[in-house]
């Protein structure tokens, strides 16, 4: 089975399915330095886990700095954004898996 392609989410952030299940999805996502993820929130809550590189969540009204080996939990409909702050990797887990992305990931 091959690897599953890079989906750009806003420039210089892709995302690729890594599991799935009926109450997880989770995806490997890469963050160029200097990357934007704007303000947004989804029912879904979240959990950010920094492999490697730096980023800087808001989350509701709180800046979070994460650097590799923290994570950062997300709940449901709370605004959040993320700068990237030096080239990272992370890894993003949904419960329950959001829909957007499996419709986007086409199964």
């Amino acid at each position: 089975m091959s690897e599953r392609p890079w989906i750009e989410l806003f420039p210089g952030v892709h995302r690729r399915r890594i599991a799935l299940t009926d109450r997880i999805y989770q995806m490997e996502v890469r963050l160029a330095a200097g990357s934007h993820v704007p303000l947004h929130s989804h029912p879904e809550d979240q959990v950010a886990y920094v492999v490697s590189g730096w980023l800087r969540f808001q989350v509701g009204e709180e800046i979070i700095d994460a650097t590799a080996g923290r994570s950062v939990a997300i709940p449901g409909d709370t605004p959040h954004a993320v700068w990237t702050i030096e080239d990272t990797l992370a890894i993003d887990t949904f419960s329950p898996p959001r829909t957007d992305y499996l419709q986007v990931d086409g199964d």
